[in-house]
């Protein structure tokens, strides 16, 4: 970068900072400052001899000192949100984020706070946002908080049970929901996340007629384009797919005769192969069903079921299942044996369980909470219990483990935003890890 090493006086709130551009450079080409830079990091001198901006001059100390250092060191006379939103104005908050928690490593993740929630009865899932925040959806209800944890208006569904939630960006969610009978509610939604204003429906067409269906588990992929497993009253069985631009239903994979689509639990897009993994285990069905849709040629391509076969001493069962791309295989848990892998490369694929990665032995707790798994950046979570374990490398090896004894089980977690959210069974309490910044040398 082409960038002077000229000193700059600011006149912020009526209090003179004297710094360098280079300084106000780090703040970056989205920040305030970036657009005092021309297209060469040249900056833009005016003719007067400081630059006034009416704010508030002890947030701008701490935030100068931010860009200086690389470390945010906040004075106890400083409300932390208070300070967020002047970072607001200056376009700093990446900073913030950055400086308060570092770059996710599942190895290195430290409690950092734990919420109740608002809601009575069990939570139904946890998703975290592209931000740092999260959603908890409970019952008919969907929570949401911004990065700093501060709730938003809560979304009410008027009843409707809440099955899925997904963030499409930080200030939009997708929501699926069971039919009301005689209603013709349910299906999907899209909410704002701060306002919790519902802004579109997403609607199945069959026969050339708008039907009423129960949405349950939700997928994205990264053109834009939404999955959910669909339930309707006539045939309106399987997977639709809606565009996430404009809203509407652009295909749908019908539930062959003898499968399960319509009641899957998970959907995961598989962006190296272009397919879509659908899953549904028990108790939502008798037997487990995973397979691979391959939307553009309308066929299943892999596919794998427990159906038919033998009943083990303990009745064990797949709890989640998800899909290791860089590995061509299927990781899946239960609630006894730990982890099982299944190669996609063989259309007569088996589960072989791995000792190695054994994460309990014994019979369930009292309070059923399934396991469930998550892949991110190289690294394998499964929860289970009140704790969820990390394995790393070649062979899965259990390298550290999470847990926390206030909440009880855990009945869903996920990863998102460098931060990783735990929602137990009791007191809807859920948990926030992060990883620590490095150390400033």
């Amino acid at each position: 970068m082409g960038i002077q090493k000229d000193r700059i006086r600011l006149n912020v709130g009526g209090k003179i900072f004297e710094t360098t551009v280079t300084t106000l450079a780090n703040g970056g080409r989205n920040s305030l400052f970036g657009a005092m830079f021309d297209d060469n990091w040249n900056f833009q001198f005016n003719n007067s001899d400081e630059y006034f901006i009416d704010r508030n001059p002890d947030c701008f100390a701490v935030l100068l000192d931010l860009l200086r250092t690389g470390e945010l060191c906040i004075p106890a006379n400083i409300p932390e949100k208070l300070l967020y939103r002047e970072a607001l104005f200056y376009g700093l908050l990446d900073h913030i984020r950055s400086a308060k928690w570092g770059q996710f490593d599942g190895n290195r993740l430290r409690h950092s706070k734990s919420v109740m929630g608002r809601a009575p009865g069990d939570g139904t899932a946890i998703r975290a946002g592209p931000d740092g925040g999260c959603c908890v959806a409970h019952g008919s209800m969907v929570h949401v908080y911004d990065w700093m944890l501060e709730e938003h208006p809560p979304i009410h569904l008027d009843y409707q049970r809440v099955n899925d939630v997904g963030w499409i960006d930080p200030g939009n969610i997708v929501i699926s929901a069971c039919e009301r009978l005689g209603r013709g509610d349910g299906g999907m939604g899209l909410f704002s996340s701060s306002t919790g204003e519902l802004r579109s429906k997403f609607q199945v067409t069959h026969d050339n007629q708008v039907k009423s269906y129960t949405a349950g588990a939700l997928g994205f992929s990264s053109d834009y384009r939404i999955f959910a497993s669909c339930k309707g009253r006539s045939n309106e069985y399987g997977i639709g797919v809606w565009d996430q631009i404009t809203g509407k239903q652009i295909d749908f994979f019908y539930e062959p005769s003898g499968w399960s689509l319509g009641d899957a639990d998970k959907l995961q897009w598989l962006q190296g192969t272009n397919c879509l993994m659908v899953a549904t285990w028990f108790p939502r069905k008798d037997n487990c069903y995973i397979s691979l849709l391959d939307f553009r040629e309308k066929r299943m391509v892999w596919s794998w079921s427990d159906m038919g076969a033998p009943v083990t001493a303990d009745g064990r069962r797949v709890r989640d299942a998800i899909a290791m791309e860089e590995n061509s295989s299927i990781c899946v848990v239960n609630e006894y044996e730990g982890l099982g892998f299944m190669d996609l490369r063989s259309r007569a694929a088996s589960v072989r369980w791995s000792s190695r990665s054994r994460l309990m032995e014994g019979k369930m707790p009292d309070e059923a909470c399934y396991p469930k798994l998550a892949l991110h950046e190289g690294q394998l979570f499964s929860s289970m219990n009140d704790s969820i374990s990390v394995f790393c490398g070649p062979d899965w090896v259990l390298t550290s483990r999470l847990r926390r004894s206030y909440g009880g089980s855990i009945c869903d977690f996920s990863i998102g935003g460098d931060r990783l959210f735990a929602l137990h069974s009791e007191e809807n309490v859920f948990d926030i890890w992060e990883t620590p910044s490095p150390p400033i040398i």
